[in-house]
């Protein structure tokens, strides 16, 4: 079995830290070792997550529309949240408590 590509759109399930089990859309691939990734409302576009790939497994969804979105400054953390939930990966509230 083939693994999925780790490419900047791709979904994927983070399995080890203190996020393991959420998903996320990766932003950019910084190197062979890591990537930059945000899911709007733990990580917003503002501080993205930097994680090793190793501890991601990618999903067969993938944002196509990233870039482009990217090029016309129209994307906003809402949008990777609401794709997210579209596709039943979405979560409910975030990880700490917000006071």
């Amino acid at each position: 079995m083939e693994r999925l590509p780790i490419e900047t759109g791709r979904v994927v399930r983070s399995t080890q830290g203190r996020d393991c089990g959420r998903c996320f859309v990766i932003l950019q691939v910084v190197d062979d070792q890591f990537v930059m990734m945000a899911d709007g409302l733990t990580r917003k576009l503002a501080h993205p997550k930097k994680k090793k790939i190793k501890h991601l497994k990618p999903k067969p969804v993938r944002m196509d529309d990233l870039e482009a979105l990217r090029e016309q400054k129209c994307l906003q953390d809402a949008t990777i949240r609401k794709f997210l939930e579209a596709n039943g990966l979405g979560i409910d509230q975030p990880l700490c408590k917000e006071d």
